[in-house]
């Protein structure tokens, strides 16, 4: 029983515009069933399971190793991912993987807008979930408000302290689970539950649950409007072409109550209902327009599509959509995605590169690193007989399991050079090292030299070599005269 109808502009809002944001409280969104909340559910069980059970996977990486899969070990200063293990030295691969994040971000929201806001972060993940123990206790939207509205009572009391029970409950979990990823989980477990673990464990988990349950539990729609910078330019990352979640003021408009059963010619399909508004988890109506607050979770389409089925009309009056598809509908014309634009081949194509990049440094990587500084007080000594004498300090990064044994010479610098290592092998061309596995060797090197009239630095290769596999590393610093 339905019309086609002719683009009309869309009837202005009551207060004329779209307001940046209006405070009306927390706010509470009605609850609903469609596509997009199944989505959402799907993403909250995924995400949550994998935040708090990631820690007990286990991995064997060898007799005196950590077995966690996933570990930031601060005391040993390793961070272990799986068969990845980052030593601090390698600090630059955490700048890659915030490239990658955010490289990442750009093309999701090329795409689909504001899709990670809408599903997969995690103030969204952790407000669905406080708001569910709140349907469950208190009750539905309508339910929720008149309760705010009741004068204070034992019986509201004792709901909202059973209510804020489990957030706090949920928020121990999430600061819990963080802190399973810095120690071995299943002992940090035990020593948390037996008040043994450390008071710097129990902070932790205070801080990080704290901001849990308040971010969630109350701040929840103001730390997408005004806390996350994301919602300030991520307009910037989209174009006609992006999914977004659009109200189709051409069909729509002008709208008004409407009886079941009542024709629809001459008038637009939308009804009036708002419940668009009421199940939007920022309090937005998405009938104004693309609004910062959105944040694309896509369950005013699944409540629109409802009632847009019990009239019996076409589906995605409110879409997940791209504006050139809602222009072509409203034209009569084919509605087409198109996903690769050149927005879209550029972000990929650097995160492609990035990726890559991070894969091959990885799968190249040495696990055998050198580092000469060169001593500052004094820079060198003049010895009897024209000698001069240059101190360095001389670390070795053994990234393998077992010690390891290296041979260190001097390269070829005019009149010879002999080496002494404090506290083991000197006077001679080379001295053997001797670094345990898994650590850094750190020596005290001293180069003897002869003395030379320019009395400028001259260029010093230091050759560090490994007699079981041939392995060599060259390392270049200089030798200063005492004037220097």
């Amino acid at each position: 029983m339905t019309t086609a109808l002719d683009p009309q502009p869309a009837t202005p809002a009551p207060t004329g515009g779209v307001p940046f944001y209006t405070e009306k409280g927390k706010a509470q969104p009605r609850a609903v069933k469609g596509r997009f909340r199944t989505l959402k559910w799907w993403a909250t069980a995924i995400l949550l399971g994998w935040w708090h059970l990631a820690p007990f996977i286990r991995w064997d990486r060898g007799p005196g190793a950590p077995g966690q899969g996933i570990l930031i070990d601060m005391v040993g200063r390793r961070a272990y991912f799986f068969m990845i293990e980052i030593w601090p030295q390698e600090v630059y691969y955490l700048t890659g993987l915030l490239l990658i994040a955010a490289i990442s971000l750009f093309l999701m929201s090329s795409l689909a807008g504001r899709v990670w806001c809408g599903f997969l972060c995690w103030q969204t993940v952790y407000t669905d979930l406080f708001v569910w123990v709140e349907e469950h206790m208190i009750g539905d939207r309508n339910a929720r408000i008149a309760f705010t509205k009741q004068p204070l009572s034992l019986g509201k009391i004792g709901r909202l302290a059973a209510v804020n029970v489990i957030w706090l409950g949920i928020a121990f979990l999430c600061g819990l689970s963080f802190t399973l990823y810095f120690g071995d989980a299943f002992q940090v477990l035990h020593d948390v539950f037996t008040l043994q673990a450390p008071l710097a464990t129990y902070l932790f988990i205070g801080v990080i649950g704290g901001f849990c349950y308040l971010l969630a539990g109350h701040a929840r729609e103001r730390v997408c409007v005004y806390m996350c910078p994301y919602s300030r330019f991520q307009m910037a990352m989209t174009d006609e072409h992006s999914l977004v979640v659009s109200y189709e003021a051409w069909r729509g408009e002008p709208r008004g109550h409407v009886k079941h059963g009542e024709s629809f010619e001459g008038r637009g399909h939308c009804v009036d209902c708002q419940l668009c508004l009421h199940v939007c988890p920022t309090g937005i109506d998405i009938r104004r327009g693309p609004q910062l607050a959105c944040i694309g979770c896509g369950l005013c389409v699944d409540a629109c599509n409802t009632v847009m089925a019990k009239f019996g009309l076409p589906a995605n009056l409110i879409s997940y959509d791209s504006s050139a598809n809602m222009v072509a509908r409203g034209r009569g014309l084919p509605a087409t995605t198109k996903l690769i634009r050149p927005r879209t081949v550029l972000y990929a194509g650097v995160l492609a590169v990035a990726g890559c990049a991070m894969l091959a440094s990885l799968a190249l990587r040495s696990d055998l690193r050198v580092d000469v500084l060169h001593g500052r007080t004094p820079v060198a000594v003049q010895l009897s007989g024209g000698m001069v004498r240059n101190g360095y300090d001389y670390k070795i990064l053994n990234m393998q399991r077992h010690d390891r044994q290296f041979i260190l010479t001097a390269g070829a610098i005019p009149g010879g050079a002999t080496l002494d290592i404090i506290g083991g092998a000197g006077g001679a061309q080379a001295v053997p090292l001797t670094v345990a596995g898994d650590s850094v060797g750190s020596f005290r090197l001293y180069v003897t030299t002869t003395g030379t009239e320019d009395r400028k630095n001259r260029p010093l290769n230091l050759v560090l070599t490994e007699p079981a596999t041939g392995k060599t590393v060259v390392s270049e610093t200089f030798v200063a005269s005492p004037d220097e």
